[in-house]
């Protein structure tokens, strides 16, 4: 291309550093929870992983919803369209605050029941620990996604180290207060949930007080005055919903193949949560460098240039390649002194460095087609596609095979990562498929 790109290299690792460096930061911390838990014994880290399954599908929602404000913002930040970007920005904090509100006090008050109803089967100590540490975890749900939310608008004019900085701090003070609270006070997987509770309360305040800043392109303040635009509110949740849909649809897999992992024992689920820690790190890069392609893709979109928007995927899909194979080898090699420090038991151990190998081999070859290009598809507000896929190969690959590998030839937890391969196989061909169509263009979004 001859004319000058919107984004220079320099604008590009400005906004996608800030980007990975947030990413990590967020599971290292999962990560030393973990470690820090599993010191406390088997029963503590196995409540941690399963409870967090269901905390996960929660978060990813509020995620996939402060998304589809991104890619309105964006896209009007893209025109040039300041007012209007602004009132988006408006609708949704109003519309995240709404609903996690509401899911905060539904978990609250079934808590004890849905817990019983995914993981009844979970040895009694483990079901005490999990019930415990689910109740924390749940006050917490309007502060994570109040942040998300903040940190979904910085997003969308480009701004990604105010929310990394919030990260860095909330993040330091959870790894002390887990310090403190498991180690000092003895409080157990109590300790570790209330450190993230308050880490999650800081980061959505400091994301509020910061938004208020009139020197910035887009503001919000006068929370407690913000009323719903209908209107508005539809439009980022015709983005929102499938993204929330398709993230839904991961978790909900996760929990049904999280249900027949619980049924292999202690150190199978100690083994399979270790590893999920360390298959999120090694996709940490690749997943910051999609978060940012949303904003990259989505100003393009709206300032109309969208011979751009398919040259930036294309080049930060491979940009992601590159970083996902480096996290590979590097996550391969700390492994073993991972799972020492963390104090795992041999036999979990051993079956978690097992995993590990395979994921090194097989995710470098199809992951980054699998997720990266899909990013920048939805920035054009084609989400259906990606909704609907997500759904079948998570369905057909991720569970059915999954559970069938299990019954049929007693693989263990090994099984859950052969379905897993043959999702991302799957969805790196049919998002290939899409981004050549170019029908990902053919979307309207303001």
């Amino acid at each position: 291309m001859t004319k000058t790109h919107m984004f220079s290299n320099k604008e590009l690792r400005r906004l996608l550093t800030p980007l990975i460096v947030e990413q990590l930061l967020n599971s290292l911390m999962g990560t030393a929870d973990s470690m820090m838990v599993s010191n406390v014994g088997s029963a503590a880290i196995s409540a941690v992983s399963l409870v967090d399954a269901i905390n996960i599908l929660v978060i990813q929602a509020f995620y996939a919803l402060a998304a589809g404000g991104t890619i309105i913002c964006s896209q009007y930040i893209g025109q040039g369209d300041r007012e209007n970007a602004n009132e988006a920005a408006r609708q949704l904090t109003f519309i995240v605050a709404a609903i996690s509100s509401a899911v905060m006090i539904f978990c609250l008050a079934l808590r004890r029941p849905l817990l019983s109803l995914i993981f009844g089967s979970v040895e009694p100590d483990v079901m005490e620990a999990a019930n415990i540490y689910f109740f924390y975890t749940a006050l917490s749900f309007p502060f994570i996604a109040l942040y998300d939310a903040g940190s979904s608008i910085y997003r969308a004019q480009g701004n990604t180290r105010l929310p990394m900085a919030i990260a860095v701090v909330s993040n330091c003070l959870n790894i002390a207060g887990n310090a403190v609270l498991i180690w000092g006070f003895h409080l157990g997987v109590a300790g570790a949930a209330l450190a993230t509770l308050f880490s999650r309360v800081l980061s959505a305040a400091a994301v509020l007080i910061f938004l208020r800043e009139r020197s910035q392109f887009l503001v919000v303040r006068d929370y407690l005055k913000i009323r719903p635009d209908g209107r508005r509110i539809k439009r980022i949740l015709a983005l929102g919903i499938p993204n929330g849909i398709e993230n839904a649809m991961f978790q909900f897999g996760k929990l049904a193949i999280q249900s027949t992992v619980s049924t292999m024992g202690t150190a199978a689920i100690a083994a399979q949560a270790m590893t999920n820690i360390m298959e999120n790190l090694n996709g940490i890069a690749g997943m910051g460098i999609g978060i940012g392609m949303m904003t990259v893709v989505g100003q393009c979109l709206g300032a109309g240039r969208k011979d751009e928007a398919s040259y930036y995927i294309k080049k930060l899909t491979i940009l992601a390649e590159a970083a996902v194979t480096a996290s590979c080898i590097l996550v391969y090699l700390a492994a073993e002194p991972v799972t020492g420090l963390a104090g795992m038991e041999k036999e979990s151990a051993q079956l978690c460095l097992y995993m590990i190998g395979w994921i090194t081999v097989i995710k470098p070859i199809v992951w980054s087609l699998s997720f990266v290009p899909a990013y920048g598809m939805r920035a054009a507000g084609d989400v259906r596609f990606s909704m609907v896929l997500s759904c079948v190969t998570m369905w057909a690959c991720r569970v059915s095979l999954c559970i069938y590998l299990c019954h049929a030839f007693s693989m263990g937890p090994m099984a859950v990562w052969i379905g897993m391969f043959a999702d991302w196989t799957i969805r790196a061909g049919a998002f290939t498929w899409r981004f050549a169509s170019k029908r990902w263009l053919r979307h309207k979004v303001v």
